[in-house]
């Protein structure tokens, strides 16, 4: 047993800050030196015993106590707290059913019928494309190549991860520290907010309109001195909103007095009716941006592209060498195949304008029955209604499932919505518009009279 909680946070010190004494308890938790329920030592000792101020120790306790990593207890002092079973809890709220629908919104993915053939880029593959030993590049040449031609800005490096969350869990586990505070977009994804969750840190909610995240609301949250800005440049989840170069360069401008990370996440990719953005044409020194493949291309190939400064995108890489090492060569082939093929790219091309013709049929509809809705852009559509029960309840008696907008709200108090995939839905739009119509005027249910 420890007897000296003291010394063990002292021996994992490398930072004499605030945040460097948070991330030194995290760490002897981590490691298991520091346990459930082991008392640390008062504010006023710990200071003298690692020759620090208490107003240092106690801004430490603070962001540790956000995190809920310690508890405080009066008489009882300061304990280490229980560790919590992280998981994705808002994502499973999200998708979560009672039972299964003849249309099924709720999903967030993609028309499986409107994903490019695989069958010449599967048949063409060949045990030569493929290492033949641990030390490889973690990105093929010729795709990081065609990548850059496509890419909204010039970045320093870039790499291939296995899909748009892990790229997110990489970059968050490199550039955040228990009881930080992150801005992200208001409503959100909720994978991200279980991500940020289970990274300890403090999430500030920032409103988006049809172009994206609002200046003046971003430049209050900046006030909080965030570590990092977490943002969907096109067709945002669940939104739909996107970016033009204008708002870029506002949110730009904002930012450029602080020193936070901007973390971009174009998961929407090349089914995204508008053009590349980034705010790394204003800010490349801190800008990460993450482009997936799952929507145009397909879930099961796992890719996202990341790019960033060299310095960020290289601790990447090295971090990856404890875990996947690189991402599989012979899904990258496939994803260059099909980023070069004719046939491959004219599918695409299609699945973007089928979407974009579905999205707007459904506008169209709601807004002849007086449902006024913004779906500037991707798969999704944002449902404002009375109650969200209510609303789930009349869409699910009729056969159709929508998900809960409250999973993906990152204040207590928001106004009811909906996510409703309307990218799957096939047929006429006018009967499925309609029911959304009536569930967004749904009531609660009140009991018996």
């Amino acid at each position: 047993m420890v007897t000296n909680a003291g010394a063990v946070i002292g021996e994992r010190l490398v930072e004499r800050t605030s945040r460097g004494l948070a991330q030194a308890v995290h760490d002897a938790v981590a490691d298991g030196t520091l346990s459930e329920g082991m008392r640390l030592p008062p504010i006023r000792s710990l200071a003298l015993q690692l020759g620090l101020s208490p107003s240092t120790v106690s801004a430490a306790w603070e962001q540790l106590s956000q995190a809920r990593a310690i508890r405080t207890d009066g008489r009882r002092g300061t304990t280490i707290a229980p560790l919590r079973v992280i998981g994705p809890a808002r994502y499973r709220r999200a998708l979560e059913r009672s039972a299964s629908f003849a249309l099924d919104l709720s999903t967030g993915v993609p028309d499986a019928s409107l994903l490019p053939d695989l069958t010449d880029a599967l048949r063409g593959l060949h045990h030569t494309w493929t290492p033949g030993n641990y030390l490889v590049r973690p990105v093929i040449d010729d795709l990081e190549e065609v990548l850059r031609r496509d890419w909204p800005y010039a970045p320093e490096g870039m790499t291939i991860v296995d899909g748009a969350m892990d790229a997110l869990d990489q970059v968050s586990s490199l550039l955040l520290r228990p009881g930080g505070t992150v801005v992200v977009e208001h409503p959100s994804f909720p994978p991200l907010l279980d991500l940020l969750d289970a990274l300890g840190v403090r999430t500030i909610g920032v409103d988006v309109d049809e172009r994206g995240m609002l200046p003046g609301p971003l430049a209050a949250a900046m006030r909080s001195n965030p570590e990092a800005v977490f943002l969907q440049p096109r067709a945002q989840n669940p939104t739909g909103a996107s970016m033009d170069p204008d708002r870029a360069e506002q949110l730009a401008d904002v930012l450029r007095a602080g020193a936070a990370m901007v973390v971009e996440d174009d998961s929407a990719g090349a089914v995204s009716s508008w053009p590349p953005v980034s705010l790394a044409r204003w800010l490349p020194e801190r800008t990460v941006h993450v482009r997936s493949f799952s929507k145009s291309h397909g879930p099961d190939l796992r890719l996202a592209a990341v790019s960033g400064p060299e310095a960020v995108i290289g601790r990447l890489m090295e971090r990856r060498l404890l875990g996947q090492g690189w991402t599989s060569w012979l899904l990258q082939t496939v994803l260059l195949d099909l980023l070069t093929s004719r046939a491959a790219r004219a599918q695409v091309k299609r699945a973007r304008y089928t979407y974009a013709r579905r999205r707007e049929s459904i506008v169209k509809e709601l807004e002849r029955l007086d449902i006024p809705v913004a779906a500037p852009d991707g798969l999704n559509l944002w449902l404002p209604v009375r109650d969200e029960p209510a609303a789930l309840l009349h869409l699910a008696t009729n056969g159709v499932g929508a998900a809960a907008g409250s999973p993906f709200a990152t204040r207590q108090n928001h106004a009811p919505h909906l996510r409703v995939t309307v990218g799957l839905v096939t047929g006429d739009a006018r009967p499925v518009a309609e029911l959304l119509a009536q569930a967004a005027r749904a009531a609660p249910w009140s009991g018996p009279r």
